[in-house]
């Protein structure tokens, strides 16, 4: 999941920053935890005196502790002088560990709100937006500090249910020793520091040729029915190297870190029953069966598990064909939203009938933001709209905008997101 918060990142970016803004970043600084985080202000006469913070994706076990610079900026263009040039102030940290971190990223941004207010004054907002890994974060972390967080949009996270995001990679990854036994070698739920050390290479170098060999083709067909696993029907092959590439890096180089940070091993498939292969009582004869550490299972359904229960606005978006993240997650959380009388109210789900994880296009993160900040009862208007918009992108925007009654305009030289003055 190194790359999935790519094109988010990409659409925020692409927002022209107003003429004559400019961002300065501090030096980086380290938090307590050993999290690094960044501040980016914009100049003081153009600082609302709101902080957004930027939650990350996830970053595969066993790289650096470091703020991921590929997921701030694509080529030139930099979400904090973005968020800066719209005259907000910006934050964003590494969290104090790579791989599974949702606990972890959370305590640090709720630390780093603390040290952003020590440095440039008490923000009078603050919001939190987070993608993939960072989306469940923010769910979470506005779920439960409505006293800290304004709103928060979150984006392609595992929002509805934490198991079912293990299952979702466990199952790809039994079900795949059936199909194609023996070509990732050794327990394919204890995988070797040597097998996690040469994946990327073993993977394009073994795997893959093995997998899409044309032989095969039945197989993988087969394979990816059984494991749920998405792709874009007018694009097939290409669009499953991508879902098969991710399921089974996640598989091999992450689970040992997850199993470790869980406490316990956490999937589970004895009762599982699969379907959708050439003869599926075979195939579930045939499946490693193992069962998940308690402690393990106990720890996702309470410290990571979202309640939907919300006293302030989150808005959330999801691809339908998500490869690492299923949209199951997204209608999980709306019924549980639904169920605590915040679904419309504090919580909009928008859906992307698109493939690829956090795919999303300018338009829909920006409509994204600005209904965040309208469900706060912040936004004065959109303005600028057509200066960075095509005209597909603009009528979908303007769409979105209608259904909620977004305040906006056409007209400007350059995009502004106008706000009520915060007392």
């Amino acid at each position: 999941m190194v790359r999935m918060c790519a094109a988010i990142l990409f659409a925020l970016c692409l927002m022209p920053v107003p003429a004559g803004a400019q961002s300065t970043c501090d030096p980086d600084g380290v938090q307590a935890s050993g999290s690094v985080y960044r501040i980016c202000m914009p100049p003081p006469d153009q600082y609302n005196d709101i902080l957004v913070i930027w939650a990350h994706g996830f970053q595969d076990a066993g790289t650096p502790v470091q703020i991921p610079e590929d997921q701030l900026c694509i080529g030139s263009f930099c979400i904090p002088d973005v968020v800066n040039g719209l005259g907000f102030g910006f934050a964003t940290n590494s969290y104090s560990k790579t791989g599974l971190a949702v606990l972890q990223g959370k305590d640090d941004i709720l630390d780093l709100v603390d040290i952003y207010a020590a440095a440039k004054g008490a923000p009078k907002k603050v919001y939190l937006v987070g993608a993939s890994e960072g989306g469940i974060i923010t769910a979470l972390a506005v779920e439960q500090h409505p006293d800290v967080f304004s709103a928060g949009l979150a984006a392609c996270g595992p929002i509805g249910s934490f198991p079912l995001q293990i299952d979702y990679f466990g199952d790809a990854r039994a079900t795949f020793q059936v199909f194609f036994p023996g070509v990732i070698p050794g327990d394919p739920f204890h995988p070797s520091d040597a097998l996690i050390a040469a994946w990327s290479s073993y993977y394009d170098q073994v795997v893959a040729p093995i997998v899409f060999a044309p032989v095969n083709r039945a197989r993988l067909d087969q394979w990816v029915t059984v494991a749920h696993l998405p792709f874009d029907a007018t694009n097939y092959l290409d669009t499953v190297k991508v879902s098969v590439k991710d399921v089974l890096r996640y598989g091999v180089v992450d689970l040992n870190d997850g199993a470790q940070t869980l406490g316990g091993f956490p999937f589970d498939n004895i009762g599982r029953v699969y379907s959708g292969s050439s003869n599926d009582a075979l195939l579930n004869l045939l499946v490693q069966r193992v069962a998940a550490d308690p402690v393990a299972v106990e720890a996702m359904n309470t410290s990571y598990r979202t309640t939907g229960v919300l006293t302030r606005p989150l808005i959330t978006l999801h691809t339908t064909r998500d490869q690492q993240v299923p949209y199951i997650h997204e209608k999980l959380y709306a019924l549980k939203t639904l169920a605590s009388g915040a679904l419309i109210t504090r919580h909009l789900p928008i859906k992307i009938e698109v493939f690829g994880h956090c795919n999303f296009t300018p338009d829909e993160v920006l409509a994204s933001f600005a209904i965040m900040l309208f469900y706060d009862g912040l936004l004065q208007e959109i303005t600028g709209t057509a200066s960075f918009l095509t005209e597909p992108q603009l009528a979908a925007f303007e769409g979105r905008a209608t259904a909620v009654g977004l305040p906006y305009r056409r007209e400007g030289a350059r995009l502004e997101v106008k706000i009520k003055a915060v007392p």
